[in-house]
């Protein structure tokens, strides 16, 4: 796989980068985008309605079961080469910062260490009463688990539609973003805030950004470099072409 040369050359001199990944870096992984039709007994709701602390108030059960369930698919997945590629780009910057829009954990599973989850973790679950995450909890029950301090019942520790994203991870990533000399958009749609608005950021300050992605999105026209296709194939070519 062939890269620009001017392209190669600002990144083996970059000293301060910043990656952002959305769905498409774990669809390679083998898991379904969260808006991707729901199959058997799940067929009934839309993704959408079961994602919001209405949703929870209303069903909690419900609600309980189909993250359970995505964090079991999520857990039987593995890291693509897209994910070991980020990684090994970590060791090679001085200062690499990896935000991701996905709650997965694959990219700290792949080996990535500092890692900006905007949206939460699947893997993690918190009490939403007080707040406070769990150490362990039981999902053999018949009920959703509760929490040993205050009682109130588990949810996964995910940002819901209608929730504000973790103050201390946004804050970091706008701050990556806008120090930073290169910006990945890698895997996402460039459609849902405030992550959109990364690239922009960077890209004001004075960043090269750089956007991998099967298809063009709104950000395609703006970028300094625009490589399509799949992350699994172009960032593991990437690292080995610039190191």
């Amino acid at each position: 796989m062939n890269f620009p040369l001017e392209l190669l050359s600002f990144l083996r001199k970059a000293q301060r980068v910043a990656a952002l990944t959305g769905a498409g870096v774990s669809q390679e992984s083998g898991l379904s985008t969260f808006r991707d039709a729901q199959v058997g007994l799940w067929a009934q709701y839309r993704p959408e309605d079961l994602a919001t602390p209405e949703a929870f108030a209303r069903d909690p059960k419900l609600v309980w079961d189909w993250y359970a369930l995505r964090r079991e698919k999520a857990r039987a997945a593995q890291p693509n080469p897209g994910h070991f590629a980020l990684a090994e780009m970590e060791k090679r910057v001085p200062d690499f910062t990896l935000i991701s829009q996905n709650v997965d954990g694959l990219h700290r599973r792949a080996g990535s260490v500092n890692v900006l989850e905007l949206h939460g973790n699947l893997q993690r679950v918190k009490c939403s009463a007080c707040g406070e995450q769990a150490a362990g909890w039981d999902e053999s029950g018949p009920d959703v688990p509760s929490c040993p301090r205050c009682g109130g019942l588990f949810r996964p520790d995910v940002v819901w539609f209608g929730e504000s994203l973790p103050r201390k991870e946004l804050e970091a990533a706008i701050q990556a973003a806008r120090t930073c000399d290169a910006f990945f958009s890698i895997g996402t749609s460039g459609l849902v805030q405030p992550a959109a608005s990364l690239a922009y950021a960077a890209r004001e300050q004075g960043a090269l950004v750089v956007e991998i992605n099967a298809e063009p999105t709104p950000l395609t026209e703006t970028v300094d470099f625009f490589l399509p296709g799949k992350s699994g194939e172009i960032l593991p070519a990437l690292v080995k072409a610039l190191w």
